[in-house]
């Protein structure tokens, strides 16, 4: 009975030096070359989706990144109620007849690597008018995500107005947001 017990003991002590030796010499180092290798991989596939943006030259995603990456957060492209957006999108509504009530910046949201600049639009106008406007915000150089619409036609509208021709123009409120992308 003693014999196995030390035959058992011998192997617990040889299987843990074995585990020990092929833990600290053989696994170890292998974690902190594969994220070496992952970072590494990470910067050559940016450096391939950029080579082949501009080899097959798609010049729309390329102007795309352009115009919605930033460098850091302090970015002029980043700040809240950015200028070059808002006469971007005043010259649409200007250019399709499009009467504009209202437009209110909302404070920014910050996200792991985007930033949110969320903006309240009230405009007068048709449903036509409203779709070539909401065509012409996708076509845009920059993200734009447009978040939700309220048409104001309630019944008090129809009860109120004789007019049939102050009926094709809506009230219609417009929730969106410009998206910018930060360089991590």
């Amino acid at each position: 009975m003693m014999g196995r017990v030390k035959i058992l003991a011998a192997a617990v002590v040889i299987l843990s030096l074995v585990f020990y030796y092929s833990y600290n010499w053989v696994i170890m180092e292998k974690p902190v070359s594969i994220k070496y290798y992952d970072k590494q991989i990470e910067k050559l596939n940016e450096q391939l989706i950029t080579a082949q943006i501009l080899a097959n030259k798609l010049d729309r995603v390329y102007t795309l990144f352009e115009r919605n990456l930033a460098l850091s957060e302090q970015d002029s492209l980043a700040d809240d109620a950015s200028i070059p957006f808002l006469n971007a999108l005043t010259h649409s509504i200007d250019s399709l007849g499009i009467k504009l009530l209202n437009i209110r910046p909302k404070p920014s949201s910050s996200r792991l690597r985007s930033i949110e600049n969320p903006y309240d639009v009230e405009i007068r106008c048709n449903y036509r008018q409203f779709g070539k406007l909401l065509a012409e915000l996708e076509q845009s150089s920059r993200l734009i995500t447009v978040k939700e619409f309220h048409v104001k036609n309630g019944v008090e509208r129809l009860k109120n107005s004789a007019d049939p021709e102050l009926l094709k123009t809506q009230e219609i409120e417009l929730k969106i947001s410009t998206l910018t992308l930060v360089k991590g």
